[in-house]
């Protein structure tokens, strides 16, 4: 499970990278990403290095599949493969990823493959550029 801090959770977040974030497609995948904006509290209201850190939630819609057991599958996926990037993506990003309906025909070597091909085109990954470090 990824922690508190790593998760998007309200829907005003949801909504705020639906709007103004990017967006990148795959077969099976659609991922959207927004840049966040510096983290400010009383405290460190004149220290601007203080960033978010990286945020990540998914959609998944009925319409991939009617059975809870295969969405919840993929969903954990999903997430063992976004536990394997976080160090890799650089910090203050609030990303979405979209499963679309053929998504429940995928294997776990796919949906890695997908999405880092979304992380890289959408330049999120910190110094990697599909398979290649900088």
């Amino acid at each position: 499970m990824l922690p508190k801090i790593n998760r998007l959770r309200h829907p005003k977040d949801f909504k705020a990278v639906y709007s103004k974030g990017l967006h990148r497609k795959t077969p099976h995948l659609t991922l959207r990403a927004l840049r966040g904006q510096p983290h400010r509290t009383e405290r460190n209201l004149t220290d601007s290095s203080c960033v978010q850190p990286t945020r990540m939630g998914i959609s998944i819609s009925q319409k991939v599949s009617k059975r809870a057991v295969v969405r919840n599958r993929i969903k954990r996926q999903i997430r063992a493969v976004w536990h394997q990037f976080l160090p890799l993506i650089s910090p203050g990003w609030d990303v979405v990823i979209v499963v679309k309906p053929t998504a429940d025909q995928c294997n776990y070597s796919e949906i890695l493959q997908e999405l880092e091909k979304l992380l890289v085109e959408a330049e999120v990954l910190n110094g990697y550029t599909g398979g290649k470090f900088l």
